[in-house]
């Protein structure tokens, strides 16, 4: 069995950044991996577009170089590395000015998609929307595609909205979340909503709670200065966080439809309470091990931004009410481990003696590494001695289930650049959804600034705060393992 492929319609995609690190590690070789896969018609051509002076020579060694970096040895080979290249042009702009601007009007080539990738800061967003259509380079069809952070608070997120909305209408404007492009993340529907197993369990009667991790065991080294101004609410829960939690707590849309799904997330957001401040930990690693810590990193001594932060959410509706979501994410942590834990109840009433090992259901999604899932159910423990339960999983791992077709699916960057093409929107953040999310962080942020609270400080690979497992045992519960 191998992945289905279905070519794009031929287009013009420009990337704004072209040069960036993002463009480098990500968007220039998930294209080659689209290119190499067939996807990619020969008639489409990407077009680097930065303030360095580059020749389209020079912007193809640079690609070469960065395809032999990111792409493993035996997904390339030098004839289709060549044949990639000669789909691309560069230009040298000012995303302020006016050099560069008719130069890349010119290569517009007319019946062609037009996609413009925005791998720049969003101070720049602005700039490059209105020159986009004050030299004429922006049609009535074409997209473009916004990179996070897409605002710091509500109000600058409706400034950004404002500012792109002069430009293009909200059905042209692609706001990417990496997340939402992963195969698991996806799965999430699927699993949900293609079969009758789980959902008319999925609702607060048969859910205890439900856990959503990400882990990182990086640390800040290298962009503090940025991390600093916007710590791991900002970076990481109000967005990658807050999608996961919308796609598992949703209701069932009428149709896998861009605005249809979008709608039900969006209720998600509004339905979400306002989180106390004793159901927030805040952390900020320390030194351990020979490594630096937080403050060192961030350049920073009088730092009260968290590398950590754990909350306790309730969803205010029908389906949820009563069932808590405790959402962790965090840096320099034990091991890198993305995952949903959705924890059912106990069964109403249990023909085995306690002390037999019960242990509750719990179906793992997990979005990386080693995606896949399992689902955690109690069988008979092997051999004589009566009846003594113990957990197993039924586990689905992508890599062995789907043999070498695990292998050719396409990672976040490269779906989520072909569904633009596409004109597909399902897998992206409409604007009324970013403006939500930010109404429910906005207090919670403005609460721990007003109250002055420090984070608590945590060993570099460690879980987490000691006051992080407190949210969880006072509950009666406790989190999964980081590993």
């Amino acid at each position: 069995m191998a992945v289905r492929v279905i070519p794009v319609e031929p287009f013009d995609l420009v990337i704004f950044g072209g040069t960036g690190d993002l463009a480098r590690r990500k968007i220039l070789p998930g294209l080659y991996r689209r290119f190499t896969a067939g996807q990619m018609t020969g008639e489409s051509r990407i077009i680097g577009a930065a303030r360095a002076e580059l020749t389209d020579d020079g912007f193809r060694d640079m690609v070469r170089e960065a395809i032999e970096e990111f792409v493993p040895a035996d997904r390339r080979d030098a004839a289709s590395v060549a044949d990639f290249l000669q789909h691309l042009a560069y230009i040298a702009i000012d995303a302020k000015g006016t050099s560069g601007w008719e130069q890349l009007g010119r290569l517009m080539r007319p019946g062609m998609v037009r996609a413009f990738y925005f791998s720049v800061a969003p101070a720049l967003f602005g700039d490059l929307a209105e020159r986009l259509h004050q030299h004429g380079i922006a049609d009535a069809q074409s997209r473009i595609v916004v990179e996070k952070p897409f605002g710091r608070d509500l109000a600058s997120a409706r400034a950004l909205n404002e500012v792109l909305a002069r430009h293009f209408r909200e059905d042209q404007i692609y706001r990417i979340d990496h997340y939402l492009g992963k195969e698991t993340v996806q799965n999430l529907m699927a699993v949900r909503f293609a079969n009758i197993l789980f959902e008319p369990l999925w609702k607060a009667e048969y859910i205890d709670h439900v856990q959503i991790t990400v882990a990182e065991t990086v640390d800040v080294e290298g962009r503090g200065a940025y991390y600093d101004k916007s710590g791991a609410m900002r970076d990481m829960v109000q967005n990658h966080l807050m999608q996961l939690l919308c796609l598992i707590a949703m209701e069932p849309p009428y149709h896998f439809d861009p605005s249809a799904v979008r709608d039900e997330k969006l209720k998600v957001i509004r339905a979400l309470d306002p989180v106390k401040p004793e159901d927030i930990v805040r952390g900020q690693y320390r030194a351990a091990n020979g490594g630096g810590s937080y403050l060192d990193h961030a350049e920073n001594p009088e730092s009260i931004t968290e590398s950590y932060i754990a909350l306790k959410c309730h969803i205010s509706n029908w389906r949820w009410k009563g069932t808590p979501f405790y959402l962790r994410t965090g840096k320099k942590l034990r091991a890198r481990s993305s995952e949903i834990a959705i924890t059912f109840r106990e069964p109403p009433h249990s023909i085995f003696d306690d002390e037999r090992g019960w242990r509750e259901n719990v179906l793992v999604i997990r979005l990386q590494p080693n995606e896949g899932m399992n689902l955690m159910v109690m069988i008979k423990e092997p051999g004589p001695g009566g009846m003594r339960l113990m957990q197993v999983p039924l586990d689905m791992s992508f890599a062995q289930a789907l043999g070498e077709v695990a292998e050719d699916v396409p990672d976040a960057y490269e779906r989520l650049i072909m569904d633009v093409i596409r004109g597909n929107q399902t897998l992206f953040m409409r604007g009324d959804e970013v403006e939500a999310a930010w109404a429910w962080a906005d207090p919670i942020i403005q609460g721990w600034e007003g109250r002055g609270d420090r984070p608590q400080p945590y060993d570099a690979g460690s879980s987490g705060p000691e006051d992080a497992l407190m949210l969880m045992h006072r509950d009666g519960r406790r989190w999964r393992d980081i590993r």
